[in-house]
C-alpha cells in the first residue's frame, strides 16, 4: 500500500514542480502552484477593492442572521455553512502543519503563512460568491454548488462551454481524491500518532482506531448536508475555544518572550539561518501549509457554503472572508507561537524522530506538553475531534463531486469507499500521506484558480452592485419589510 501512495506523490510531484534559478537558490525546486496561488491571491484582492479588509464588518453583520429572509432558498442558514466549512479547515492543518512548516522552514514560515490567510480571504469570497451564484438545486432535494458549478457554467455562458466541461469533470476527480487523502487519511493518520503516544494500545491496535473512526463518521454522513451542520455548529466553537484558550494560557505566562518570537518571526521571513533554500523555501513552507490549513482558492469550502439560505450570493462570499482569518491568521498564528516559545521544531530538542516522520500533530502536542503537563491528553480528544469534524466535511466535499461525476444513485459507493480509506489509512506511511496530501490538494488550485480569472470581472460586478444596495440603505428597507411580513 505504502508503494501505490509513494508512485502517486511521484507521479504528481512530477508535473506540479518546476525548478527556478535564482542566483544564491540555484537548482531549488519551488512549486509551480504555490506561485500559482499567490498571484491569483494578489489579482484578487487588488481587483476586489481589499473586500478582505472593508468588508468585514458588514460579513460580521451577516453571520449573525441581519439579513436572513424567511424565504431565502437553500438549506441551511449562513452560519451552519460557515462552521461546516470551518471544521473543515480548523483542524490539522492549524495543529500539523504548522508545526511541519516551522520544523522545516523555521519560525520565518510564520509570517508568510499570516500573508498567505490575508490573500486567502479575497480568494474564499471570490470562489464562493460564484459557488452561491451558479448552485444547482437538485430533484432529490440536495443543492450541488461548487467549482465544478461555476467552472461549467460560468464558461459556458463565455462561450466556452467544452473547456468549462472538462475542467469540471477534472476538478472533481481531483476533489474525490482529496476527500479521500487529505480530508480523511491525512486527517486520521495523525489523530493516530498522538493517540499512540498517550494510549500505547493502539500502538500495536492501529487498525481498531481506525474501525472506531469510521463507525462514528458514517453515523453523520449518512444524514447528509443538514446533519454534518448540526454536527460541526456545536463541535467547532468548542474545539476552537479550547484550543485557543490554551494557546493563550501558554503565551501569557511566556509574555516575556513574546517580542523575541515576533522578532524571530521578522527576522528569519527575509533573511532566515540554516534553513534549506533560503527565503524561497520559508516562504514555500508558509504558503504550502497556509493552503493545506484554509483550502483557499483550491475549491473546496464553495461547496459546504452552497447549501445557504441567502439572498445575494456576494453575502455568503463575505461571510467566508472569516475562514481564513479564523483558520490561519488567528488559530495558525497561535500554534506557531507555541511552537517557537517551547522550542520542540529544533531537532536538538528530541524531536528529531517525529521532525524526520512529518508528524505534526504529535510534535505539537509535545509542545503543549511542556507547559501544561495534562493537556496532551486533552490535546489528543481534540486533534482526533478536529480529524472526525475535517473528515466529515471533506466527506461531503468527495460526494458531491462524486454526484457530478457519476449522480446521486451512486452516492453510496463513495461513501462505503471513504469509510473504507478510514481504516486503510492507519496501517500506512504517515510521512508518505502527508506528502501525498498537500499534491493532491494543491492540484485543485489548477482548474479553479483559472476559472477565478475568467470570471473575476463577474463578481466584482456582483460586488458593486451590492455595495451600492448596502450603502443607499435598500438592503436594510428589504429586511424590514421581510420582518414585517
Amino acid at each position: 500500500m505504502n508503494e501505490i501512495f509513494i508512485a502517486m506523490n511521484s507521479f504528481l510531484e512530477s508535473i506540479l514542480f518546476f525548478d527556478i534559478f535564482f542566483g544564491m537558490f540555484e537548482g531549488y525546486k519551488v512549486p509551480f502552484l504555490v506561485a500559482w496561488l499567490v498571484g491569483g491571491g494578489v489579482f484578487l484582492t487588488f481587483k476586489m477593492g481589499f473586500v478582505n479588509v472593508l468588508m468585514i464588518k458588514h460579513s460580521f453583520a451577516i453571520v449573525k442572521g441581519k439579513y436572513l429572509k424567511k424565504d431565502s432558498k437553500g438549506e441551511i442558514e449562513p452560519f451552519g455553512a460557515l462552521t461546516t466549512a470551518l471544521s473543515a479547515t480548523v483542524g490539522l492543518g492549524n495543529i500539523a502543519g504548522v508545526a511541519i512548516a516551522i520544523s522545516i522552514g523555521g519560525a520565518g514560515a510564520t509570517f508568510w503563512m499570516i500573508v498567505a490567510g490575508f490573500l486567502g480571504m479575497t480568494l474564499k469570497f471570490t470562489e464562493v460568491t460564484l459557488s452561491l451564484q451558479y448552485r444547482e438545486f437538485l430533484k432529490d432535494g440536495t443543492i450541488m454548488g461548487g467549482a465544478m458549478e461555476y467552472i461549467s457554467k460560468g464558461f459556458a455562458q463565455k462561450g466556452w462551454s467544452k473547456t468549462g466541461k472538462v475542467l469540471a469533470i477534472v476538478f472533481a476527480i481531483l476533489m474525490v481524491a482529496s476527500a479521500f487523502g487529505g480530508g480523511n487519511a491525512f486527517q486520521v493518520s495523525q489523530a493516530l500518532a498522538v493517540m499512540q503516544n498517550d494510549l500505547g494500545f493502539f500502538t500495536e491496535n492501529s487498525y481498531i482506531f481506525g474501525i472506531i473512526m469510521a463507525i462514528a463518521a458514517g453515523l453523520v454522513i449518512i444524514g447528509g448536508v443538514k446533519r454534518i451542520a448540526n454536527i460541526t455548529e456545536f463541535l467547532v466553537p468548542f474545539m476552537v475555544v479550547i484550543y485557543v484558550l490554551a494557546s493563550l494560557y501558554i503565551i501569557l505566562i511566556n509574555i516575556d518572550k513574546l517580542g523575541y518570537v515576533i522578532s524571530l518571526i521578522f527576522t528569519e521571513a527575509f533573511s532566515p539561518h540554516a534553513v534549506e533554500g533560503g527565503v524561497i523555501g520559508v516562504i514555500i513552507q508558509g504558503f504550502q501549509r497556509a493552503v493545506f490549513s484554509s483550502e483557499a482558492g483550491i475549491g473546496s469550502a464553495p461547496i459546504a457554503h452552497a447549501p445557504s439560505k441567502v439572498e445575494y450570493p456576494i453575502q455568503q462570499g463575505l461571510v467566508a472572508l472569516y475562514e481564513p482569518f479564523i483558520d490561519t491568521i488567528i488559530v495558525c498564528t497561535m500554534t506557531a507561537f507555541v511552537i517557537i516559545i517551547t522550542g520542540v521544531y529544533d531537532p536538538a530538542s528530541g524531536t528529531a524522530e517525529l521532525i524526520a516522520a512529518k508528524q505534526g500533530a504529535a510534535l505539537t502536542s509535545v509542545a503543549y506538553g511542556q507547559v501544561i503537563s495534562w493537556f496532551p491528553y486533552v490535546l489528543s480528544l481534540s486533534i482526533t475531534l478536529f480529524a472526525f469534524s475535517t473528515m466529515i466535511s471533506w466527506s461531503y466535499y468527495g460526494e458531491r463531486a462524486w454526484v457530478y461525476l457519476f449522480g446521486s444513485k451512486y452516492s453510496l459507493i463513495y461513501k462505503i469507499g471513504f469509510l473504507a480509506i478510514t481504516i486503510i489509512s492507519t496501517i500506512v506511511s504517515t510521512s508518505v500521506l502527508v506528502d501525498l496530501s498537500f499534491m493532491l490538494l494543491l492540484s485543485l488550485s489548477i482548474p479553479n484558480i483559472f476559472a477565478l480569472y475568467v470570471l473575476s470581472s463577474d463578481v466584482k460586478g456582483y460586488l458593486n452592485d451590492y455595495i451600492k444596495k448596502l450603502r443607499s440603505g435598500e438592503l436594510d428597507e428589504e429586511i424590514a419589510r421581510d420582518r414585517a411580513s
